[in-house]
Parts: C-alpha cells; sequence; structure tokens
C-alpha cells in the first residue's frame, strides 16, 4: 500500500438505500495519493455503492468518508465533484450536450470559471485525454463508445480532481479498446498524478493493471492488497464468488509443485517452472 498522504479515510462506513437494504455494512478504507486500485466482487457486494460514496452520490448511513479532509455528510456536492471525479458504465448517461466542446466546458462553467479560464481547461482536458479539436463541434453521440468514454473522462478532467472513479472501464469494448482505456488510466495515474480506482467483473485486466485490490461481498470488504496477494487467498476468493483469471486458476491447481497461488502471468509462471521444475 502507498505511503503517500492519505487522500481518502471511511470510518465504520455503513449505506442503507430507501428500501432498506443494507448494502455497505462497516467499512474502514484509507485511499492515499499515487494509488490505482480495483474494486472487485460479484453483482450486489457494494463496490459500486462503496465508490458513489466516496465522491459524495451516496451519503453514508453511519459513520463517515473524510475526502481530502472533507466529511462528505456535511460537503456540497460542488466542493465534492472538485476533488472526486465518477465516469459511469455507460458513458452516454452523463453525457448531454450537443457537441464535444460544450460536454467538457459544463462543469468549469458551473463552478464559475471565467470563459477564458473554462476554455482553457477545456484544451488541456482535451489534449490529455487525446481528443483532437476536430472532434470539439461533434456530437458525442456520434462517437464511438471508446471516444464517448474518453470525452466524459475530460469533462470529469476539467474539473480538476485528484481522485477519477471509472465504473466498469472495460465492458462493452472488445480486447483493442480494453487496453487502449486502461493504459490511458494508467498515464493519469503515473504522468498526470490522479488516484484511479475501477469497478470492474475482469479479472485479467485487474491482474494487469491494478496495483492494489479491494474484494468486497456480502457489503463487506473480504480482502484488500496487491493483485497477487488477494489471488491467493482462495478461500476469500470463495467466499466472494470471484473467479480469478485462468493462469491464477491453473497455478493454484499445481501449487503442491511449487507454484504460487497468486501467479498473475504467464511469463511468471513460466519463470516458476524453470526454477522449481527444471
Amino acid at each position: 500500500m502507498s505511503e503517500n498522504k492519505t487522500f481518502i479515510e471511511v470510518r465504520d462506513l455503513t449505506y442503507s438505500y430507501e428500501d432498506g437494504t443494507q448494502a455497505l455494512k462497516g467499512i474502514n478504507l484509507t485511499i492515499s495519493e499515487g494509488e490505482f486500485i480495483a474494486f472487485i466482487g460479484q453483482n450486489g457486494s457494494g463496490k459500486t455503492t462503496l465508490a458513489k460514496c466516496l465522491n459524495g452520490l451516496f451519503k453514508p448511513t453511519t459513520g463517515s468518508v473524510l475526502v481530502d479532509g472533507l466529511d462528505s455528510k456535511t460537503t456540497s456536492i460542488l466542493q465534492m465533484v472538485k476533488r472526486v471525479g465518477y465516469v459511469f458504465q455507460n458513458p452516454d448517461h452523463q453525457l448531454f450536450n450537443n457537441n464535444c466542446k460544450d460536454e467538457i466546458a459544463y462543469g468549469p462553467r458551473n463552478i464559475g470559471l471565467s470563459e477564458d479560464e473554462v476554455q482553457e481547461r477545456v484544451i488541456e482536458a482535451a489534449g490529455v485525454v487525446g481528443l483532437g479539436a476536430q472532434y470539439f463541434h461533434e456530437h458525442p453521440f456520434f462517437l464511438n463508445k471508446g471516444m464517448r468514454q474518453r470525452v466524459a473522462i475530460a469533462s470529469i478532467l476539467a474539473l480538476k480532481p485528484k481522485l477519477i472513479i471509472v465504473d466498469e472501464p472495460t465492458t462493452g469494448q472488445d480486447v483493442r479498446q480494453s487496453l487502449e482505456i486502461m493504459d490511458f488510466l494508467t498515464d493519469l495515474n503515473r504522468n498526470h498524478g490522479h488516484i484511479i480506482v475501477f469497478v470492474t467483473h475482469d479479472m485479467p485486466i485487474v491482474s494487469r493493471y491494478a496495483k492494489r485490490v479491494v474484494m468486497m461481498g456480502g457489503g463487506k470488504i473480504i480482502a484488500d492488497g496487491p493483485p497477487s496477494e488477494v489471488y491467493a487467498q482462495t478461500g476469500d476468493l470463495a467466499r466472494a464468488f470471484v473467479e480469478p483469471p485462468q493462469i491464477t486458476q491453473l497455478a493454484q491447481s499445481l501449487k503442491d509443485r511449487g507454484f504460487s497461488p497468486g501467479t498473475l502471468s504467464v511469463d511468471e509462471m513460466v519463470e516458476q517452472y524453470k526454477q522449481h521444475c527444471m
């Protein structure tokens, strides 16, 4: 886990929906600057609910979420979106302007920036996501999903949040598109200083990109650590109904021959074979 400054601190968090369903049960979690984290777990495990608590979309039923020292219960959404951005699973749910430029400008305009600063932020955010000026007057819905997702991320970046949450970034995309968006999120993390949290069911993507995994089940955190450590906890994986990548499952079946149950890649498997079986 990162030794950098703590940005989010979650203390004894519970969250219940209006119908009384308790989605989160006693969550304790810290997220620090520089981190790249995957939230995993089956549908209904609480991972998306937790993500929405981190940016103030949901307020704690009990407990607290501190974001950059601010209590989410008493902090306005306006102040929260400056610190935590949220990209929905379907970018169409957050795109509503008639062209990409106005879409990216919407947030900065709403927080009262001057038009000159708005335009500066639009150009900067568009440049970071690789959206050329030729797209500025295009309707977002005329673009493919990968490009629409970049427009949605640019609209978040224009607010300059420290933390960006991306819900199911690879759903509905082919392998090439999935790797492109994850490489882009990695660049935001490494080269632009953003904390990245992504919610996903894609275990190979978790193995390849995440530096930390928070695995949830039944509204609780079941495991928290590097992917290799979390995947090695076969009992916890079973409790969370999470299936690790096939290469990890193969290594787990061969652990009595010296293979690590937390193996993440074919290359790791080959190295272990060389060490233990030759």
